[in-house]
């Protein structure tokens, strides 16, 4: 090895030359300390991160966090009422109300955007396509997580993505948030379920059609608003107005939308994907509603659809506000459903009513489809009739697959409103199809086969058959047990055959259930309240149940 002799004083010492003697140096010299800049970095960086932490952790905390008046209470659950049921009506109205406001616009979006009308009808598309993805994929965690800090953080995610429509001139951007909104629009279907639950069975398809009609009346209230508005000031101000909606909804199901403990909770998500296609080979009567549901929606897609068509054409040649306006006729037959389901769909048994919701969507569709052609009158007589009897006969459904397994209703919603959605898609491409190739006649009369279709599902089995088809059990349409939803035996009903029957009603009908869904899991009941309840809830008497 080369070496360096170096006088030092009196001696000498040997170092190693060149490359070697700064390697060594270097290894033997201790790290050096960070400097004064870089340190202070590091401390601006692990500030901003624990910032971050700190906005999204107050967030979540504020969004979980629940008013002593929506709290969960065991021993005094929360009454459904009145108001509360109008309340989730005008959400569920003008949440679903977001995947129409652009159906009269698409014209002066084409303007704005600068692109041909083939592009800018890609967006309805694209937003039935994320509606159907959130059916399938959001809706069956109702039943796994606590419906109202999801219910309201899909709202507020919503309607804070609902600014970049507003905002955006690329049409891509456009179409890209249009989906992603589509997908969180689902929050109606996690709530019409929850109604079920806290609703007394007695009076649970009045409570459903109150939403219903709400749900049903934004689909036509969107392109009434939507048509005016823009017809008078530019398509954007549409946009701010359901933005400021969004928020309003996110504030009033913030302070008083109730709690209500999850009902499968710890359950494994996949398992509940699984489970609601299991849920069609156990229960005919959901496999017979789905059907009924897919028949029924697809004449009612296919009116609205041709209907622009046929009013713009002679020989009447109405102006693009004169047919938004004309959504208006079928508000009248919502309105009335509520009263039908009050005073006929409670005491009779829901198949009753699906039949004669049934009966008054063939009769209007029959004369709109074969006098429309030569006086308003036909279609203004199917858009009444029609509405009030897809609403009916959808009230009178749900009451019945409600009833079938009390721990899965949303998973049981989810099949029936994806049997639903692809009627409207069905509806929707066979009407435009058809009345391309024959003309409005041609197209009622496919709407006309829908709706015998439906008709024969439900002949097929009658109200008290417990197996695929037949009519075992009677002919009868009057309820068994008026206090039921189905009009069978309130215990079956609420709990299922092996489940014993709680008297409360309402939530507190539901208590028992729950308490064994807990126990069936491992996990703590769910009926303790949220705010520091445990040592509350032993001292109220509540255990847990062992199966």
């Amino acid at each position: 090895m080369l070496t360096n002799d170096i006088k030092d004083g009196g001696g000498c010492r040997t170092v190693p030359a060149n490359g070697e003697a700064a390697a060594r140096t270097a290894t033997s010299r201790p790290a050096e300390h960070p400097s004064r800049d870089e340190a202070e970095q590091s401390e601006g960086v692990e500030e901003k991160e624990q910032g971050k932490q700190s906005i999204w952790k107050r967030a979540y905390t504020t969004l979980t966090w629940t008013p002593p008046n929506c709290r969960w209470d065991p021993d005094k659950p929360p009454q459904f009422s009145m108001s509360m049921n109008v309340l989730f009506a005008f959400a569920a109205g003008f949440t679903v109300a977001n995947l129409y406001y652009n159906h009269p616009i698409l014209n002066l979006l084409a303007i704005d955007f600068g692109v041909r009308y083939e592009q800018v009808a890609q967006i309805p598309t694209v937003m039935q396509a994320g509606y159907a993805a959130g059916l399938l994929f959001l809706c069956p965690l109702g039943d796994l997580l606590p419906r109202r800090p999801f219910v309201c953080g899909l709202v507020g995610f919503t309607a804070t993505l609902w600014l970049g429509l507003c905002l955006t001139s690329d049409l891509g951007t456009f179409t890209a948030i249009s989906f992603i909104v589509a997908v969180t629009t689902v929050t109606p279907q996690l709530m019409l379920p929850l109604v079920g639950d806290l609703a007394p069975p007695s009076r649970r398809a009045a409570a459903l059609s109150i939403v219903v009609s709400g749900l049903m009346l934004g689909v036509l209230v969107a392109r009434v608003l939507s048509g005016t508005i823009s017809n008078f000031v530019t398509w954007r101000a549409v946009y701010w107005m359901a933005f400021a909606i969004q928020y309003i909804i996110f504030v009033l199901l913030w302070l008083f939308m109730p709690d209500y403990p999850a009902t499968n909770p710890g359950m494994n998500y996949f398992r509940i994907l699984l489970d609601i296609v299991k849920m069609l080979f156990r229960h005919p009567v959901l496999v017979q509603a789905c059907l009924a549901g897919l028949f029924c929606s697809a004449p009612f897609t296919s009116f609205w659809t041709t209907l622009t068509f046929l009013l713009a054409d002679d020989p009447y040649n109405y102006s693009s506000l004169t047919i938004g306006l004309f959504g208006l006729i079928g508000i009248a037959g919502m309105l009335i459903s509520p009263i039908y389901a009050r005073t006929v769909t409670d005491r009779f048994v829901p198949h009753f009513s699906v039949l004669f919701g049934l009966a008054c969507s063939l009769l209007g569709i029959c004369l709109g489809t074969y006098t429309g052609t030569f006086t308003v009158a036909g279609p203004v007589l199917q858009a009444l009739l029609m509405d009030f009897g897809n609403q009916t006969a959808q009230i009178a459904n749900r009451s019945s697959i409600y009833s079938v397994e009390p721990k899965r209703r949303n998973g049981v919603n989810t099949a029936f409103m994806v049997a639903t959605f692809c009627g409207q898609l069905i509806g929707t491409a066979a009407g435009n199809h058809i009345y391309a190739a024959a003309g409005w006649v041609g197209s009622g009369s496919a709407s006309v086969g829908f709706i015998s279709a439906a008709i024969l599902v439900i002949v097929a089995r009658g109200p008290w058959e417990e197996k695929w088809v037949g009519w075992r059990g009677g002919w009868s349409m009057i309820k068994k047990d008026k206090d039921s939803a189905d009009g069978k035996t309130a215990d079956k009903a609420m709990h299922g055959p092996n489940v014993p029957r709680d008297e409360e009603v309402g939530v507190g009908a539901n208590e028992k259930v729950l308490q064994e869904v807990a126990a069936e899991q491992g996990h703590e009941s769910p009926l303790r309240s949220e705010n520091g309840s445990e040592e509350n809830s032993k001292e109220d008497g509540i255990e847990e149940k062992k199966v």
